[in-house]
């Protein structure tokens, strides 16, 4: 591990002898070269849902390890845009002239050494690698053992593309154990690790939370709330409940909880109630919702819950200010919907939800470095300081302040 740390520390200064076009050229030539491996890429990627299988990996997560030639298309689709984006390393704002005649502004820089922990989603790592290598970070990856094999080929990838281009292939590093004493290394790895970024399941991130002695990025669990308005047109509100519940129940930005106001209650749970049916959504209601749909009565720990399977939450609200209150007490920070053709309680549920990305009138499955056209994300960051939301190119930037001066002394 400590050689890793070392190789990692060379190769971040290394890259910032590198161009923007250079950069570019290696994030299309890794393109090129995972798609005229792509049967070696799925050939391990079977290995590991054959294990996922084995030790009975639930069925969101197992969506999460899967690759096959659509996925590995999207990972080139997003290498292209990401090199297709604003190099924002020495980039200069804010450039402004002082009393004294000095000239002072600030300069994106890149953080230094990245290492990411992360579970049984491969597509992460290639998505990690262009955004740290095109921010001008050195990458380590410390993947989960239910995604072993595809990302240890990933990488193979990646880093032989650096070497046939008489690159150091130590930009991109792989932390091939997946035991918790490297995740312990990589937590306590000051002085080499300029960031951690955990993504994954709520105990993961609660782990590198409480025990990193490195700095944190904070990502990830995602107890996401729908509500239905008095106002909600009732069929745009059941299209994207349907969706936000069901398109892909593994991920960190799919419906957990749905509120519906009293006042048309029962009408829309009637209609949703074919939605369950349709898909076998488990749901944990309060009383009104239990006597309309097929439920279970709710505890307080269900309510901030984040399933990750075909389940939900579903409570009734005498108001939009209730169901804001609600969400602010159980949320996760994550993505928030408003489902309404009011604009005054549309404004308020966006001025007044505390999460990182609230939506109108939209499917929480949106929030996603892809859909925000950011290429790719090193995860959803549901802190407040330094980033939040999609963690992409800028996020993974520094700043320093530039002095230029013409002789001038402090007095």
């Amino acid at each position: 591990m400590l050689d890793l740390f070392k190789n990692a520390k060379k190769a971040a200064t290394k890259l910032r002898d590198l161009s923007s076009r250079e950069k570019n050229e290696i994030l299309q030539a890794w393109g090129q070269d995972l798609w005229a491996r792509r049967e070696e890429i799925i050939e391990a990627n079977a290995k590991d849902l054959a294990y996922g299988e084995e030790i009975a990996l639930n069925p969101g997560l197992m969506d999460r390890l899967r690759l096959n030639e659509d996925r590995i298309q999207g990972m080139i689709d997003g290498l292209k845009v990401v090199a297709g984006l604003e190099d924002p390393i020495g980039s200069v704002d804010k450039m402004v002239e002082n009393e004294n005649g000095l000239r002072i502004g600030k300069m994106r820089v890149p953080i230094g050494v990245i290492a990411i922990i992360y579970e049984a989603r491969p597509n992460v790592t290639v998505d990690c690698a262009a955004l740290t290598f095109k921010s001008g970070n050195a990458l380590l990856l410390r993947g989960g053992k239910e995604a072993i094999h595809s990302n240890r080929k990933l990488v193979e990838i990646l880093r032989k593309t650096l070497e046939d281009k008489n690159l150091d292939p130590n930009f991109v590093q792989f932390v091939d154990d997946p035991t918790r004493e490297s995740s312990k290394a990589l937590m306590e790895a000051v002085g080499y690790v300029d960031l951690l970024i955990p993504r994954g399941s709520a105990s993961l991130i609660r782990a590198c939370i409480d025990q990193a002695k490195v700095p944190v990025l904070q990502t990830g669990e995602g107890n996401c709330h729908i509500y239905i308005d008095e106002t909600a047109d009732l069929d745009m509100a059941l299209a994207i409940v349907e969706n936000a519940k069901t398109q892909r129940i593994g991920v960190c930005n799919a419906m957990e909880s749905l509120l519906v106001h009293k006042k048309i209650g029962a009408d829309f749970l009637r209609a949703f109630k074919e939605i369950q049916v349709k898909h076998g959504i488990k749901v944990h209601g309060d009383p009104g919702t239990c006597q309309i749909l097929d439920a279970e009565e709710a505890t307080e720990e269900d309510w901030g819950r984040e399933y990750l399977a075909m389940e939900c939450s579903c409570k009734f609200v005498d108001s939009v200010d209730q169901a804001i209150d609600h969400i602010n007490k159980y949320s996760t920070g994550h993505s928030e919907v408003i489902v309404t053709n009011s604009y005054e309680n549309s404004q308020k549920f966006l001025q007044k939800v505390d999460s990182a990305c609230v939506y109108v009138n939209a499917s929480s499955r949106f929030t996603d470095g892809g859909q925000f056209g950011m290429g790719a994300e090193m995860g959803i960051s549901t802190q407040k300081i330094h980033a939040r939301g999609p963690v992409g190119l800028e996020e993974l930037t520094s700043y320093k302040y530039i002095i230029y001066g013409n002789g001038q002394v402090r007095k």
